[in-house]
């Protein structure tokens, strides 16, 4: 009987070729040349009686019947790979797998690395791509298993498991408190150098968030020096003296504790910010992507 399926690595190329835009590139991904791929392709055309791309020697594009069956080899390819992972883990043996995890920077370095740390050594053969960056990944089609985001989350149709309510606290460096004195209401910040971060989604300055004889306010810091893009930048520049930001605790406490920073309007404080674990519901989880998620819900 003849193999239905012989030819999965010419679409295994087709994918590679697809995404990368470039056989070169495509070539260097898979340790192979570009001459085996154009070849590989080729073939494919041949086996389905359509044409895939269209090449020059300046680019490459995709057909209308390329598009379509990009689309759905992905999907099969992703369906294999979820069965793999399914059954690693199982009948007792030491967890292995290979999970790939998006968080935002704040998380990424104040707050993970310990619980990484923990998971890493009750599974030490489990394998984790970590992408430390505060752009919203799309999960499904940039191939990641979990991501952890900030804030509500809108109705993505994506499963959300909370990790904690973060406490914001309001800061600045004593060398700057001594030199401005202390603010002792919330509208006094307004005259004082504030160092308020610019949010990527808006182009607007992320307000302050405070809560005070039960209401709770939200302010937006006005400020000479606006931060763009990472948002730990205000934290370097008040432990430097230059303002007064607000951030999170877990972002601030040793700082304070060392006396590097002050908190400041302590009476405003009790406003949270939420953190959630987030994962594909029609995806098949690995047993490394389910012991992760539980791993990090335990905190």
């Amino acid at each position: 009987m003849s193999r239905r399926f012989d030819h999965l690595g010419d679409v295994e190329a087709f994918i590679a070729v697809a995404d990368k835009g470039s056989m070169t590139e495509a070539a260097v991904a898979l340790s192979t040349t570009p001459s085996v791929l154009s070849r590989a392709i080729t073939r494919l055309e041949t086996r389905l009686g359509a044409q895939l791309m269209r090449r020059t020697t300046r680019r490459l594009s995709l057909t209308d019947a390329g598009r379509a069956y990009l689309d759905q080899a992905r999907a099969a390819f992703s369906l294999i790979d979820d069965a793999e992972r399914a059954i690693q883990g199982r009948d007792g043996e030491r967890l292995r797998g290979h999970v790939r995890l998006s968080v935002p920077t704040t998380y990424g370095h104040h707050r993970l690395p310990s619980m990484l740390n923990g998971f890493a050594l009750l599974h030490p053969e489990v394998e984790i791509d970590l992408s430390i960056t505060n752009r919203n990944v799309d999960l499904v089609a940039e191939g990641y298993d979990l991501a952890i985001r900030l804030g509500p989350l809108p109705d993505s149709g994506l499963v959300a498991r909370k990790l904690e309510d973060a406490p914001l606290r309001l800061v600045a460096a004593p060398a700057y408190l001594e030199l401005h004195g202390v603010p002792r209401s919330i509208e006094s910040l307004a005259d004082h150098q504030c160092l308020p971060f610019v949010m990527p989604s808006t182009g607007r300055c992320a307000p302050w968030s405070f809560q005070l004889d039960g209401r709770e306010i939200e302010w937006t810091p006005p400020g000479r020096i606006r931060v763009f893009d990472d948002v730990l930048g205000v934290v370097s520049l008040a432990e430097s003296g230059m303002g007064i930001c607000q951030t999170y605790d877990f972002i601030v406490r040793d700082r304070i504790d060392q006396a590097r920073l002050v908190e400041i309007l302590r009476q405003a404080e009790g406003r949270t910010r939420p953190f959630s674990l987030i994962y594909a519901p029609h995806r098949r989880l690995s047993a490394a992507t389910r012991a992760l998620i539980d791993y990090l819900g335990s905190f």
